[in-house]
């Protein structure tokens, strides 16, 4: 049965922006779809700005003005407090406004199909994971290179055809999670602010959270919020993918989950390893290990450290298909979810 606001059609209205609704379910299905079939429209962002790139000037611009050099790091750390609560406060302030306007239109729900689907990021990653395969198989070693430097930090350089694969497949993991399972996450729990605040807080952990001598003090807020808003939907992603491993011919929804239960845990990060070890596992595949960023080695566990090293481009298709099964079953739950909320 479908809640009546009527009683209180300005509160009624707004609720939809500021909390979880009961259409919230099925505006999320439909914002995967969206993203899903029209990705990033090239055209559109050309001409304005994208809202990540307008939350990433937000960051510069709290950097610039709180981020001294002469500053001890107790100050510094205390000016990256504020950073993030102005932030916070800017982004959920955006949202809400965005829902309620959004709100007022004739086809609201569609209007905030969009600004979701936007915001998701599965379709563009799912599209240059697919450009390092490409790269590999036309472009050999160094097609390959520059195809993942797009898309992850380390040195391509120092990759072989195999470190391309598996840092391909490894973004193509961490990415899912905090570019289409967060965001949904947090959608369903705070609705546009929700989602809003939190491409927000991961922008400013990409930009910041560094462990730089400019940002070891300074990013700290941000990076360990990135951390915790990170907890939940990190662990979901890799049992999305161990489940989307089950469905898929030649992945092993079973590896998946041993690998997770068994390796998440020893990631330098709280979180990257769950969907790292669960497509690791899927596809027989050793990720993470050591990395070079930056000149430095990151003397990292490895994921399923059992699995195959030698990744080719065929494994990189393997694992963003699994991760378009993956997002298409989030999708599914999500308007199965909308439908059981209005019978």
């Amino acid at each position: 049965m479908v809640p009546d606001h009527s009683a209180v059609p300005a509160i009624g209205m707004i609720s939809w922006t500021v909390a979880p609704w009961p259409g919230s379910f099925a505006v999320l299905a439909a914002a995967i779809l969206i993203d899903a079939l029209a990705g990033e429209p090239g055209w559109l962002w050309r001409r304005v700005p994208h809202p990540i790139v307008l939350l990433g000037r937000l960051v510069g611009l709290l950097d610039r003005g709180l981020n001294r050099e002469g500053w001890g790091g107790a100050r510094r750390r205390a000016a990256g407090i504020a950073c993030l609560v102005c932030l916070l406060s800017a982004s959920i302030a955006a949202g809400w406004l965005l829902g309620t306007v959004a709100q007022l239109m004739p086809v609201g729900a569609v209007i905030e199909a969009v600004v979701v689907a936007i915001l998701l990021a599965g379709r563009s990653l799912y599209d240059h994971v697919a450009a390092v395969a490409a790269g590999l198989r036309t472009g050999g070693l160094a097609g390959g290179r520059a195809a993942v430097a797009r898309i992850v930090g380390r040195d391509p350089d120092s990759l072989d055809a195999g470190g391309v694969a598996r840092a391909a497949i490894e973004s193509c993991a961490e990415n899912f999670s905090d570019g289409v399972i967060a965001p949904a996450f947090w959608y369903l729990v705070g609705g546009l602010p929700g989602i809003v605040a939190y491409k927000a807080v991961n922008t400013a952990d990409s930009m910041i959270g560094h462990r730089s001598p400019r940002y070891r003090q300074f990013g700290w807020a941000a990076a360990r919020f990135d951390d915790l808003v990170n907890l939940v939907p990190a662990r979901l992603a890799g049992l999305l993918v161990a489940l989307a491993a089950a469905l898929r011919p030649g992945a092993s929804g079973r590896g998946a989950v041993r690998a997770m239960l068994r390796d998440a845990g020893r990631h330098r990060s709280p979180n990257a390893g769950w969907p790292e070890a669960a497509m690791a596992g899927a596809l027989g595949l050793a990720l993470a290990g050591p990395r070079r960023y930056g000149g430095q080695v990151v003397d990292d566990h490895w994921m399923n450290a059992g699995g195959r090293q030698d990744a080719g481009a065929g494994d990189i298709q393997a694992a963003a298909r699994l991760m378009a099964v993956a997002t298409l079953l989030t999708a599914m739950t999500a308007g199965l979810a909308a439908v059981a909320t209005y019978l």
